[in-house]
């Protein structure tokens, strides 16, 4: 039998690197077919709530959150490489959707949830182009420090914005101090039947997540049966105050409901072309993408990780834009890897992305048959839902963490923290940015340059002051422990100007390069202005341990021709050749 081709077997390796579906689909048997059925089953469960909560967060209809949890999931397990990663409307971004269409169009109109279609749409067309371009790295420019300020500060505003439905009045607003001060406003018109749901539903949401599982595997349960109904304690919470609310008519005692839900398959829906709707959104489109990017890809390694898989974070990009340009399409909103319920599908058995496509089976039957019997849903169910979700990402430890470590983290956490809590998420998430990008230009404009000396029977250099290690009082050695660019050319040539500037009778300067991977254009110049301004002083600049490609950018340029003296291939040899004939090195 022939053999296939080297063309076309690349021909397929390409064609799989772009729709994953075809690597796990090759091994998929019974086995992998019953763990992605039961942790389908547990996530739709999850789910459900969820996506009603959520969507009613981003101001939408509820039923939005349901549709934005069916196709997205199938197109990503399409084109996504994580196993586990859990795709639907997650706490964060719903957030962000509010506060982004809030400014556009009053909540509850036709406008607004168009424009929340619009949004998805755009944010998927950014996170497709950016994975076919291959530009997943540039979300490696926010600093984790950064990200985790941002999102427990997310994850206070939501809880506190929960607030209001849970004691059943008004209190809006998209900063924690609009939210404060119209709760105080309303605080007379509490309802108590409202506080009564709103609480009790709270409490025994945060039982359920700690102790129901434990007393259930007590009681003889078998772990998976036992963690199965303690997933299932937010549809029990749903159940049981809706039941109790039509029972006893309390809607016409002032509890809010749901309402009316539409039920049938999700309509087909086409974003808004409109430049000035495009121009308006553009922005929060693209923060929504870098969130969302950022939190799933970290989520998809974490999972991926502890079963010794790998994701592709470019086709990653691919698989969360197809997934939101999939909810544009079908009636829902920006969508994310959610991580509560990614590891709740991790931990469930899930197998391929085909519990994904299987949840959005249930989720797609919840939405034919369910919806009806959920008219009477009280809105604190869902706020405390809500509320119990979003506390787990909320992490103040990372500020006492990054006091300990870095001053410098800290500033940019407690910065992003507070301008997300004062002036709402948009302008939090923007300063995240901003401050990630200063954090890298700050600390890489600053090189740690160390003057080094060789170690008493050894070839190795360690630094003048943290080791007693042996000098010659004509030789400067300097380690550079930072690729030069130009952000940092200058504080180099500055550094070497005031270091020989002295009363010592320095020959030789020897720049030890062992750790620059790079030196750009303006590096160059200011290489070639320190040789110069060292010439001129009759002192010769040396280089030791330059990388290959770093010399071959070196080669091609005059600047080794004009180099008043030698490229070393190591320190030592460097060492060596400039004391020869001088007087011994010093200690």
């Amino acid at each position: 039998m022939p053999r296939p081709s080297r063309t076309s077997r690349f021909g397929r390796g390409r064609l799989e690197r772009h729709l994953p579906i075809l690597q796990w689909t090759k091994t998929y048997d019974r086995d992998t077919l019953t763990s992605d059925t039961v942790a389908a089953v547990i996530v739709t469960i999850m789910l459900i709530p969820q996506s009603l909560a959520y969507a009613l967060l981003a101001g939408l209809p509820p039923e939005m959150g349901l549709y934005a949890s069916i196709l997205p999931l199938v197109a990503y397990a399409i084109f996504g490489t994580s196993r586990a990663l859990a795709v639907g409307p997650v706490a964060v971004i719903s957030l962000m959707t509010a506060a982004a269409v809030g400014n556009m169009a009053l909540e509850g109109t036709a406008e607004y949830a168009m424009a929340a279609i619009t949004l998805a749409f755009m944010s998927g067309l950014i996170l497709t182009v950016m994975g076919v371009f291959r530009l997943g790295f540039l979300a490696n420019f926010l600093s984790h420090p950064v990200i985790a300020g941002f999102i427990t500060a997310s994850g206070l505003l939501i809880a506190a914005s929960q607030i209001g439905t849970i004691l059943g009045i008004s209190g809006g607003g998209h900063s924690l101090v609009q939210l404060l001060g119209n709760l105080w406003v309303n605080l007379s018109d509490i309802n108590p039947i409202t506080v009564t749901i709103g609480v009790m539903t709270t409490a025994f949401l945060f039982w359920v997540r700690k102790g129901l599982k434990p007393l259930l595997i007590s009681a003889g349960f078998r772990p998976r049966l036992a963690d199965l109904l303690a997933k299932a304690g937010p549809v029990a919470a749903v159940a049981v105050t809706t039941l109790t609310v039509w029972a006893f008519d309390l809607a016409g005692k002032g509890v809010a409901i749901v309402g009316t839900i539409p039920s049938g398959l999700p309509p087909l829906t086409l974003p808004s072309f409109s430049g000035e709707v495009w121009g308006q959104l553009f922005i929060s489109a693209l923060l929504i993408s870098v969130i969302g990017f950022v939190e799933s890809v970290s989520v998809a390694q974490t999972l991926a990780a502890k079963k010794r898989q790998r994701i592709d974070p470019d086709q990653e990009l691919v698989g969360l834009g197809t997934a939101n340009i999939a909810a544009a399409l079908t009636g829902g909103y920006p969508v994310t890897g959610g991580f509560a319920r990614s590891v709740v599908n991790f931990d469930a058995g899930a197998e391929t992305p085909a519990a994904g496509a299987f949840t959005a089976i249930g989720i797609l039957l919840a939405a034919m048959f369910l919806t009806p019997l959920l008219h009477f849903l009280p809105k604190a169910t869902l706020a405390a839902t809500i509320i119990v979700a979003v506390l787990s990402l909320v992490d103040l430890s990372i500020l006492k963490r990054s006091w300990t470590y870095s001053r410098i983290d800290f500033a940019a956490v407690a910065t992003t923290i507070a301008i997300t809590l004062g002036l709402g998420v948009e302008m939090g998430v923007s300063a995240g940015v901003i401050l990630s990008l200063a954090l890298f230009l700050y600390k890489t404009s600053r090189p740690h340059v160390a003057e080094v000396g060789l170690v008493p029977g050894t070839q190795h250099f360690r630094n003048i002051l943290r080791h007693k290690v042996q000098t010659d009082p004509g030789v400067v050695t300097l380690r550079i422990d930072e690729s030069l660019y130009f952000a940092n050319a200058r504080f180099l040539e500055d550094y070497i100007t005031n270091r020989v500037t002295c009363d010592q009778p320095i020959r030789h300067v020897v720049l030890m390069c062992s750790a620059v991977n790079e030196i750009d254009m303006s590096a160059l110049e200011s290489l070639e202005a320190i040789n110069a301004r060292l010439r001129d002083m009759g002192i010769t600049l040396h280089l030791s341990e330059v990388k290959g490609p770093v010399m071959d950018r070196l080669k091609r340029s005059h600047f080794l021709d004009d180099l008043s003296g030698r490229v070393f291939l190591s320190q030592y040899d460097a060492m060596v050749a400039v004391t020869a004939g001088s007087s011994a090195p010093t200690s």
